[in-house]
């Protein structure tokens, strides 16, 4: 065991210099977004708010940075538990306001403070998740098909009760990150591609004949008896042809797709926009970050989150833990999904799904959820030391 390995080394400054530069990133494009809607109200006070999400998700960190593995493997139930308990709770007290505005009962309020409860649920869907791949691998050594097949009813358990109350909020986009962190936790879980293949084939031909029903009248008709709402099927139409409608349904899309573009290589300058985009400051906000900063600016940021997910795959390999490494994975997906889509969203390559850009977009729900996931990965490297030769009799 290497001893020297104490001290401030155990925490990793690269991870933390990364998301200060993402914070300050969303603080200065807040200031430009609010400055530039005249509905959006003080752009002061709105970074100032923000600025308190960002300590209180700093606080966060630093508690969560306590847990070593064997603890967060024996939290791991209580807190999917209450994640669950909360996703109940919003389906009676949701906020009305937010409710009439998007049809999506997915938000507490109390006064002018919203929150929405399922951000914070990603990181304990997380724990859960790692917690039942690792204690089904510590139990059977061998991956057969039907130990595999056992192993994947074991992690669908833990995903359908969370993406059930996401559908009885409304909350498809949301839903979409649970997806996202469930595949990249099952491909990492040891199950044989015998059958891993014939699994992602289903679900490309599923998503493949959806897309097709999309684009019919019976289709939509079959989509809406399952569930489906019209305002889904209008954001893939704006999304399929952003300019037949830049006036009603594809406006704000067709109004982002204008700022980044009007930024051209180098961007306008600081706090310099001309091009209005509604919801700017939380969705759309890297449309401000294209309009000022223009194709170098976007590209500057797309590298800050690609050095983030190195650093986080670097620890992963340092701590050689099998529990943590599901950890991070789940964390890696969430964050990346989230950057993919809300990237592709604002230019037009992805629908509209109202996921914000982790640490930059307005919100402290979304910020807490993320701040959440990189205390877990701080605890790794927080940990290592007493951990770096763990095995999985640690956590049974």
């Amino acid at each position: 065991m290497n001893e020297t390995n104490d001290g401030s080394s155990r925490i990793d400054y690269g991870i933390i210099l990364t998301i200060m530069l993402l914070s300050l990133v969303g603080l200065l494009s807040l200031y430009v977004a609010i400055s530039h809607d005249s509905s959006a109200g003080s752009p002061t006070r709105a970074v100032i708010v923000q600025t308190l999400w960002y300590a209180i998700g700093a606080i966060a960190v630093i508690i969560i940075m306590q847990f070593d593995a064997e603890q967060l493997w024996r939290i791991a139930p209580y807190v999917y538990g209450l994640g669950l308990f909360l996703l109940v709770a919003v389906l009676f007290l949701y906020s009305r306001s937010y409710y009439l505005q998007t049809g999506a009962k997915s938000w507490f309020a109390l006064g002018s403070l919203t929150f929405q409860p399922s951000e914070v649920m990603k990181p304990a869907f997380i724990l859960m998740l790692a917690r039942t791949v690792n204690l089904h691998n510590s139990r059977y050594n061998q991956h057969t098909p039907k130990f595999d097949w056992l192993l994947i009813g074991k992690m669908v358990l833990v995903l359908v009760p969370v993406a059930v109350l996401l559908k009885l909020q409304n909350d498809f986009g949301t839903m979409l990150v649970f997806f996202a962190i469930f595949g990249g936790v099952l491909l990492v879980s040891g199950v044989t591609w015998k059958i891993l293949t014939p699994l992602i084939s289903g679900v490309v031909l599923i998503g493949g004949t959806a897309i097709t029903f999309v684009g019919t009248d019976w289709g939509r008709s079959l989509l809406m008896k399952i569930g489906f709402r019209s305002y889904q099927f209008d954001r893939i139409d704006s999304w399929l042809n952003p300019s037949q409608n830049t006036t009603d349904k594809g406006y704000q899309l067709w109004q982002s797709m204008k700022a980044i573009g009007s930024g051209q290589l180098t961007g306008k300058g600081f706090n310099q926009s001309d091009v209005y985009v509604p919801v700017r400051e939380s969705d759309m906000i890297f449309s401000v970050i294209g309009e000022n900063f223009g194709f170098i600016g976007g590209c500057a940021l797309v590298l800050l989150y690609f050095l983030l997910i190195y650093q986080m795959i670097r620890v992963i390999v340092d701590t050689k833990n099998e529990f943590y490494a599901y950890i991070s994975t789940g964390v890696i997906m969430m964050i990346l999904f989230h950057v993919f889509e809300n990237i592709g969203m604002s230019i037009g390559l992805l629908p509209l799904t109202g996921i914000p850009l982790p640490f930059v977009s307005q919100g402290g729900s979304s910020l807490l959820g993320n701040m959440i996931g990189i205390g877990l990965i701080m605890s790794m490297r927080y940990h290592y030391k007493s951990y770096m030769f763990s095995t999985n009799e640690n956590f049974r």
